[in-house]
């Protein structure tokens, strides 16, 4: 795949995308990778399903690229998140980041997430032993308790 910024459905290869920031200048590449754990906040997962507005979803990661080159000098990034049903340890996202030195490539991978979080249109739903709950936006200050998204909650420019 060319993208560096994409949505899938399928088992994310991590090797991909960090072979899309390695290059020569770079002396550093970091990654991120999130994964599905098994407890939050006391109460056990027993999975998640992600969903998303995916050509906006690319848009605000393709930003996100945008913004991380603005900040910190000759860096290249590649962002991936998945979509659908993952099990616990499932990889949900990874965020690749090289630059020509560590400092860097670790505030600017912390910077992805923390951007994703805020404006990806990325949708969780969590699935305990006691019940399920929509949450709205990944730093989970909305939820929707009586089912999914509706469209207004989806629209995130």
């Amino acid at each position: 795949m060319d993208k560096h910024f994409w949505i899938t459905d399928q088992r994310i290869d991590i090797n991909d995308c960090i072979s899309k920031v390695t290059r020569a200048e770079a002396g550093a590449v970091n990654t991120f990778i999130g994964t599905v754990r098994e407890f939050t906040k006391g109460k056990r997962t027993l999975y998640l399903e992600y969903q998303a507005y995916a050509s906006m979803a690319e848009k605000k990661l393709t930003q996100i690229g945008e913004e991380i080159a603005a900040k910190w000098e000759n860096t290249e990034t590649a962002i991936v998140h998945r979509v659908g049903r993952l099990e616990i340890s499932d990889v949900a996202v990874v965020i690749a980041v090289s630059t020509p030195h560590r400092n860097d490539a670790f505030e600017a991978s912390r910077y992805a997430i923390e951007r994703i979080k805020e404006i990806v249109p990325i949708w969780k739903k969590e699935h305990w032993e006691d019940g399920s709950l929509w949450i709205g936006d990944q730093k989970e200050k909305i939820s929707y308790k009586k089912g999914v998204p509706v469209e207004e909650d989806m629209r995130n420019d």
